[in-house]
This record gives structure tokens, C-alpha cells and sequence, in this order.
């Protein structure tokens, strides 16, 4: 049986995963209405990543005898500044849920709950992927700068990285 303070801290980090999970997919729409498909398609992919990570942790309070809350979904923002902004947010964001992720890990070992701390190693070692990978986009789009023909080729790699097309629009091309 999960610690109910071990149940609650999990319930928040369900909370934050799907509202990443929405806020990339805010983001992705938003690429997609400025011709940027490659990066449309990448934050797409990192919407439903952010969405299996939720699931993976519902799964498992549910599995450990607590109960996982679906949270509300909240507003996100529509519009952004420039490409290179969404990924600041990205790092940002990132940020703050590897944070979050510590201070799950600090809960179990209060709570003695080494099995979950044991379950959350996955995600420690997903945030310094994410963060990674966040750190090296932007220091593309630094290298680029103002340079068009610069950006036309970053969004068609982008894309490559996550398959070229959004996952649900498959075979409607």
C-alpha cells in the first residue's frame, strides 16, 4: 500500500505531466499555423510523450492500492513569440519538472518508499534526456540566428527526429 503524502506528491506530478502535455501541444498547433511543420511535429510527439509519462504514473499509484486523479485541463497560452521562445519555455519547463521529479525521490526516501523511489529512477534519467536534448535544439537555433534558409533546414530535421508527421495524422496525407 502506497504512504497517502507519497499518493498526494505522485497526484501533483500527474497534474504536471498532463498540463506539459498540453502546453506542448499548445505550442505544436501554434508551429503548425506558422508553416513550421518539423517543429510541429516534434513538439506534437513531446505532447504525447508527456501524456505517456501521465499514464505511466496513474498506472502505478492505481497498482500500489491509491488512487490517481485525472486532473482539469487548464488554459494554455495560443501564441508565442518566435520558435526560439518556445524552446526556452521547453527548457524552462523541462526545468522545473525534473525539479519536481527530485522532490518526488526526497518524499520516498522520507517515506521509506523505496519502491517507489525505485520507480521514479525512469523519469530522473528521462529529465536529464530531456533537458539534454532542450539545451542542444536551442543551441541550434542560436547557431541559426535570423538566418531563413537556417531555419527552413532546422525545421525539416526537427521533424525527422520525430518521424516527420504528427502520429494521429497518419494516412490522412
Amino acid at each position: 500500500m502506497i504512504a497517502k503524502k507519497v499518493e498526494s506528491a505522485l497526484n501533483q506530478q500527474i497534474a504536471l505531466e498532463a498540463s506539459s502535455s498540453q502546453y506542448y501541444l499548445a505550442m505544436a498547433s501554434w508551429a503548425e499555423t506558422q508553416g513550421l511543420e518539423g517543429v510541429a511535429a516534434f513538439l506534437y510527439s513531446h505532447s504525447d510523450e508527456e501524456r505517456l509519462h501521465m499514464l505511466k504514473l496513474v498506472k502505478y499509484v492505481n497498482e500500489r492500492g491509491g488512487k490517481a486523479l485525472i486532473p482539469a485541463l487548464k488554459a494554455q497560452p495560443q501564441n508565442f513569440k518566435s520558435v526560439q521562445y518556445v524552446f526556452e519555455e521547453v527548457l524552462t519547463h523541462e526545468e522545473l519538472v525534473s525539479a519536481e521529479i527530485n522532490n518526488l525521490v526526497e518524499i520516498c526516501l522520507k517515506e521509506k518508499d523505496y519502491t517507489t523511489q525505485n520507480f521514479l529512477q525512469w523519469y530522473v534519467s528521462e529529465q536529464i534526456e530531456e533537458e539534454a536534448l532542450s539545451r542542444r535544439v536551442l543551441d541550434k537555433l542560436k547557431f541559426i540566428g535570423n538566418d531563413k534558409a537556417g531555419m527552413y533546414f532546422f525545421d525539416r530535421d526537427l521533424g525527422s527526429m520525430s518521424g516527420g508527421e504528427v502520429p494521429i495524422m497518419k494516412g490522412t496525407n
